[in-house]
């Protein structure tokens, strides 16, 4: 039963030591995500899953204390998934957490999450929409009290630019998917067409589509705390309660 949700950016920039001298650029981008994942904390749940995209179009579950690493941005920060909490215990033979997840652990570690045990969930990026959907009512079909974190970003083509160049339907796709998230519109979510948002670059796809279809009969509302495109790729932060 899914009781709260986040959905975040998940740019290694969101990381300080990554973005360098330029990190304050995204310090409301930050500032929002640490209160959406209050939000998850105050729900109560009894589970908590961060979702994040990944290549290619599988899933791939991993457990509390698989690590992260973003030496490959150039830094040493690394991460463990969900330090553990009421006796999970982390197995070093984990595979390595794709960057959109270690973006998701090392916010759970900067804002001290101890509310729930945690696990993961590398979703692809070309994970078509039914099956998608099949792996959200999964995660939600159970009685216990579960919040899930959603890590994705919009287009990458917003501007010159930004890492896709410029696509001028770039600027709708976004906007559409920050009314969705922000107003947890299912419909929306699901209608969210999945080879627009490769062209575009849209990481975040399958993992909002996997959300709504988790949501499903919740009840959850949705409030966006953040929409904006530093460097030309959409970013949004919303919560749903």
């Amino acid at each position: 039963m899914l009781v709260a949700a986040a959905v975040c950016p998940c740019p290694p920039l969101l990381v300080p030591e990554v973005a360098g001298g330029a990190a304050h650029e995204l310090d409301a981008a930050r500032a929002a995500c640490y209160d959406a994942l209050a939000v998850l904390s105050a729900a109560r749940p009894e589970r908590l899953v961060v979702a994040g995209p990944a290549a290619g179009d599988g899933l791939a579950r991993l457990a509390a204390g698989a690590r992260g690493s973003l030496r490959g941005f150039g830094v040493g920060v690394e991460t463990v998934l969900g330090a553990p909490v009421r006796g999970a215990a982390g197995d070093s033979g984990e595979p390595e957490l794709p960057p959109s997840l270690t973006v998701g652990s090392w916010l759970l570690q900067r804002v001290g999450w101890r509310s729930a045990p945690v696990a993961a969930l590398a979703v692809g990026e070309e994970l078509d929409p039914e099956r998608c959907a099949a792996a959200g009512r999964e995660l939600a079909g159970g009685a216990e009290r579960l919040a899930l974190l959603v890590m994705g970003d919009g287009s990458t083509c917003r501007s010159p630019k930004a890492p896709g160049y410029f696509d001028e339907r770039a600027a709708d796709f976004d906007a559409a998917a920050a009314r969705a998230l922000g107003a947890a519109d299912l419909a929306a979510l699901r209608r969210v067409d999945p080879e627009l948002a490769a062209e575009l670059g849209a990481a975040g796809r399958s993992g909002w589509q996997l959300l709504a279809a988790a949501a499903e009969g919740a009840g959850l509302a949705g409030r966006l705390l953040y929409d904006d495109a530093p460097y030309g790729v959409g970013y949004f932060v919303a919560s749903w309660s």
